[in-house]
């Protein structure tokens, strides 16, 4: 590791037992959550990641770089650059860990930056193993359940599809040439996301104001819902893939839960006792809790679906969250400005 790159330092909520703990402001917090660390990355903070089995998180910077923390204790593990991201020193823009199966059982992450590389990495030994250019501002991929493809959506409508091993482009997901229907994204992509545990049917989001239905084997979308203007990571399905989660950067219904087959809406999650927030980042947490984080209030709240009511948050944060993930065992990351937060929730996914 260089040593240039140790530039992380943590607080946590008992002792520390890293060797580089500073004093850190941390956030205000109420309600049933209760912080475990606060992680000084420092740069802005656009992207956070858990592994698949929990221990380790990973935050991705506006200088490209990525950092990977132990979850126990805050400690820095890896730091995931090479001389293509520190010579364009571009965001690193989504992070998604390749789902383990019987070919692999080690951490691969694939990484999307905003010049439009693609690369994988290989995190124990934190080596990048392959590398790709698109041809726009790449902003989000998304592996199907099996790990047999990624999909990528950026700048331009389409949404482009991999084979996960070859990387060969097998196909673009796009609108038709009709004046009739809206069968596709007319402009930025920010959010993907697949049906559990269905290789074949996703939904992506944007700044067309619509949530677009596609099934891998046609090239422009089922059906749409319109409404959400998503700028994040901000669309989510529950696990019995009945209902579709969005979260919008706007002043007002910034929180909504559709039926996934209808697209008619289902409820309007009311605002935060404490302000509005202009949403980035949401996700389903197991069936009775939602999270969501955004910009304008900076808070991160963790909902309960029953009541519709936030049960708990980490308030006063130094900016907005552009990014929450949740692990196994219910704890919660999430970014805001140069900060990484991980705290734990009463709540399993």
């Amino acid at each position: 590791m260089q040593p240039a790159a140790r530039r992380g330092h943590v607080t946590t909520a008992g002792p520390s037992t890293t060797q580089q703990a500073t004093v850190t402001a941390s956030p205000s917090i109420s309600g049933d959550l209760r912080l475990l660390h606060t992680i000084d990355c420092g740069d802005q903070l656009l992207c956070c990641q858990f592994n698949n089995d929990g221990t380790r998180v990973c935050a991705g910077a506006c200088d490209g770089t990525i950092k990977v923390f132990s979850v126990s204790d805050g400690s820095l593990h890896h730091v995931l650059a090479d001389n293509d991201t520190r010579k364009l020193g571009l965001p690193t823009t989504s992070m998604r860990f390749l789902p383990r199966g019987p070919a692999h059982n080690a951490d691969v992450l694939l990484v999307t930056y905003s010049g439009g590389m693609v690369k994988l990495w290989h995190v124990p030994s934190h080596t990048c193993v392959r590398t790709m250019k698109e041809d726009r501002q790449t902003m989000i991929c998304c592996f199907n359940p099996s790990g047999s493809k990624f999909i990528t959506g950026g700048s331009g409508p389409g949404i482009y599809m991999y084979d996960a091993q070859t990387w060969d482009k097998l196909g673009i997901f796009e609108p038709s040439d009709s004046t009739n229907v809206m069968d596709g994204h007319m402009s930025r992509v920010y959010a993907l996301t697949f049906f559990p545990e269905n290789d074949d049917r996703f939904v992506s989001g944007g700044w067309d104001n619509t949530v677009q239905f596609w099934t891998m084997q046609s090239k422009h979308s089922l059906r749409r819902l319109s409404g959400p203007h998503i700028c994040g990571d901000a669309i989510s399905i529950d696990k019995t893939g009945a209902q579709v989660l969005t979260g919008s950067w706007r002043r007002s219904n910034t929180l909504e839960i559709w039926d996934a087959e209808t697209g008619a809406k289902l409820i309007d999650i009311p605002e935060d006792f404490r302000g509005q927030s202009q949403i980035y980042t949401c996700h389903f947490l197991g069936l009775d809790h939602i999270v969501a984080g955004g910009s304008r209030n900076n808070t991160c709240r963790l909902i309960d679906r029953r009541i519709l009511m936030s049960t708990g948050a980490l308030n006063d944060l130094p900016g907005g969250v552009y990014s929450t993930h949740i692990n196994a065992r219910g704890i919660l990351s999430a970014t805001s400005s140069t900060n990484l937060y991980l705290a734990q929730t009463p709540a399993r996914p």
